[in-house]
């Protein structure tokens, strides 16, 4: 399946607003990912020339982004070729609409699917935020407000109103919000481990793959709370509260305390993801169950839950302890 895209013309300047996961992250390549088909030395000219505006003023290619920050971006001509979804994800988004599980007049809650990322860019052609602007195609503003790994599922926030955004950016800074995610990690929890403060420090490999470590030199004060679920064998489900928001905060918290999450590629441990794979299970397993915050629209402090997926439940079933 594609999405025939042929080489069109920006007529009017847009404006994009900086997400947490933006943050500190060069200007250049934050445009590189937004202007698909535009060759670099274009970006180049157009930061030269002072077309693109950070907050209203002129800024260097090298400038890092800071949350909320304003990008005006020119227009610009783009050439690009036909946006295929892979066959593998032709389901995830032909059944999106049934994974809207809140909507308001300025923002809607998606429980993501497991391997769908909420963006295109770096190497991917269509995201969630791509499928849900085809899907309404008459809401003239769809933004995420937040991310979720490409391999996580579960709550993720789209806004409807640019004032919706930026409530919620400001809820995100204020820490406002709430999020609760589900996790199996191999092993026992100490049931006194309530909470992770260990700072992390992100790379970008020259291949553009993002990396994050433990840090406590160089690294942005970082910290997460966790729960025991229920003990499993040789093995525990827990609850993540992350109380701030950085690049795969609960997946290096867990990797840091040698308990990382289950079918983790990056930083997961061998043995127990052979281990998962053997009773079926293909994807990682962190689910954000349940995101709480203040509906822009209304004032009232909403809890949105998305249950936890069949294949992750079936996980959780195969390693419960025979009584």
């Amino acid at each position: 399946m594609s999405v025939d895209a042929k080489e069109q013309i920006s007529l009017k300047v847009s404006y994009k607003t900086a997400l947490i996961d933006d943050v500190d992250q060069r200007l250049d390549n934050y445009l590189a990912k937004h202007l698909k088909g535009v060759p670099r030395s274009m970006i180049y000219r157009i930061l030269r020339r002072g077309e693109v505006r950070v907050n209203k003023k002129r800024v260097t290619p090298s400038y890092k982004l800071k949350l909320n920050d304003e990008i005006r971006i020119p227009p610009v001509k783009v050439s690009a070729g036909p946006v295929t979804i892979p066959s593998s994800n032709l389901h995830l988004v032909k059944d999106l609409e049934n994974h809207i599980i809140y909507e308001n007049d300025v923002l809607l809650v998606v429980d993501k699917p497991a391997g769908l990322a909420a963006h295109g860019g770096s190497g991917i052609e269509f995201g969630l935020i791509e499928a849900v602007r085809a899907l309404r195609p008459d809401c003239e503003f769809l933004e995420l407000a937040h991310r979720l790994d490409r391999d996580t599922s579960g709550c993720l926030i789209i806004a409807k109103r640019r004032s919706a955004l930026r409530s919620l950016h400001e809820q995100f800074r204020q820490r406002v919000v709430k999020k609760r995610y589900l996790t199996l990690v191999p092993g026992q929890w100490d049931r006194r481990v309530k909470l992770i403060e260990a700072p992390l420090r992100r790379n970008e490999l020259k291949s553009g793959e993002r990396m994050v470590e433990v840090n406590f030199k160089h690294g942005a004060p970082s910290a997460t709370g966790f729960d025991i679920v229920e003990k499993l064998d040789n093995a525990t489900l827990l609850a993540a509260m992350p109380h701030t928001g950085r690049t795969h905060q609960i997946r290096v918290h867990c990797a840091y305390t040698r308990h990382p999450v289950g079918n983790d590629s990056k930083y997961g441990d061998r043995e127990f993801n052979a281990r998962l794979s053997s009773i079926g299970l293909k994807r990682m397993f962190l689910h954000a169950f349940r995101i709480t915050f203040v509906d822009p629209q209304s004032g009232e402090i909403k809890k949105i839950e998305a249950p936890l997926p069949l294949e992750l439940e079936k996980a959780v079933e195969a390693l419960r302890i025979k009584k």
